[in-house]
Formats: C-alpha cells, sequence, structure tokens
C-alpha cells in the first residue's frame, strides 16, 4: 500500500513541475495545486495506513490509537493552499486584466518596460 502512496505522490509531483513550467498562468496555478495534493498524500502516507482507533483517551478499546498529527497537518496544509491558491488566481486574474494576456513571458516584459 505504500508503494502505491510513494508512487502516486510521485506521478502528482512530476505532473504539477510539468505544469508548472509551461508559459501559462492557468497551468502554473494548476500545477501549484496538483504540488499542494502531493504534499498532502505524502504527509498522510506518513502516518501509519492501517486500521486503528479514534484518537481519543478513554474510549475503551483495546486497538492501537491513530496518530492525530498528520491528520491535523493535513487540515492546515489545506487550508493554507486554498488561501495561496484564492491569491494566486486573484493576482493572475489581475494581471491577465492588466497585459491582455496570460502568456508569463510577455507579463515579465512589462516589468522590464517600467
Amino acid at each position: 500500500m505504500l508503494l502505491i502512496f510513494a508512487l502516486t505522490v510521485g506521478v502528482i509531483f512530476a505532473c504539477g513541475i510539468y505544469l508548472m513550467l509551461r508559459r501559462s498562468t492557468v497551468r502554473l496555478i494548476i500545477g501549484l495545486s496538483l504540488i499542494t495534493y502531493a504534499v498532502n498524500l505524502l504527509i498522510f502516507s506518513e502516518g501509519d495506513l492501517g486500521r486503528r482507533a479514534a484518537p481519543i483517551i478513554g474510549s475503551g478499546t483495546e486497538q492501537p490509537m491513530a496518530d492525530p498529527l498528520p491528520q491535523a497537518l493535513i487540515l492546515t496544509s489545506i487550508v493554507i493552499s486554498f488561501g495561496m491558491l484564492a491569491f494566486a488566481l486573484a493576482l493572475a486574474y489581475r494581471a491577465s486584466q492588466a497585459a491582455k494576456t496570460d502568456n508569463i513571458d510577455v507579463l515579465q516584459s512589462t516589468d522590464r518596460d517600467l
């Protein structure tokens, strides 16, 4: 199971980096979100992937409890990536309005003119 997670994370990272190297800001943002999804899967795989009891003290079960730290880190990562995605979308929308294109090379040439 861990090998499947490792391969999935590697493929998603590769797709995200490939999309980030394209010249479109939309593809850049999609690649950035793919990388955050891959990081979430990587953090999830750090915890035990087996079935365990809920991490509640006094639950009365003899099963080993799950580690709540990866779950908390993933929730934090989701919130941070949502904020970063919203900011990147707003920035890309404003830049595309100003330059009338979403090509990154054209956006870089507008910086040199100033």
